[in-house]
């Protein structure tokens, strides 16, 4: 069987941090079958910025019996269109901001959209995985420690 030393592993279910968005302390879902990373945004608003896009929406975060939020803004990277896996079609907003997870920092494309009836406010899709160079064991939960948030990216900014 081959091993991969270069490639860390971790669980289905790991806390990440989205430090240029001042978020810490967030549970999220490993989707090795969806390409792009997702996480849940409301109040979704795009506008310009000194001749460039941005977006501005509220991040919603924790847990349906322990909410909170956080109004951010980020530079629009694209519109992209997303085909869910029962066949729907839907037009996301999409943003880059650096991931943290366990020890490692990387950017990350994540596409905003309403995951409120989803347990996980947050999905790590594949293409995350493949730059993050990290492989899943789905028998594991949480085997990473939850990462510090380092100082603030002056690009994105996060608001309470």
């Amino acid at each position: 069987m081959k091993t991969f030393d270069q490639l860390s592993v971790i669980g289905l279910r790991e806390w990440v941090a989205l430090p240029d968005l001042g978020v810490a302390g967030l549970r999220a879902k490993i989707d090795t079958g969806a390409s792009t990373s997702s996480l849940h945004a409301t109040d979704i608003q795009p506008f310009e910025r000194d001749g460039h896009s941005w977006v501005r929406f509220t991040a919603h975060l924790g847990t349906v019996m322990q909410l909170r939020h956080r109004h951010c803004e980020a530079p629009l990277l694209t519109l992209k269109t997303i085909k869910s896996s029962n066949g729907h079609t839907q037009s996301r907003y999409v943003i880059r901001t650096t991931l943290s997870l366990g020890d490692r920092s990387w950017p990350v494309d994540f596409t905003l959209t309403c995951r409120k009836a989803m347990r996980y406010r947050l999905l790590i899709g594949a293409n995350a995985l493949v730059d993050g160079q990290l492989v899943v064991n789905p028998a594991l939960s949480y085997i990473q420690d939850k990462p510090a948030i380092p100082a603030a990216n002056s690009t994105v900014t996060g608001v309470q």
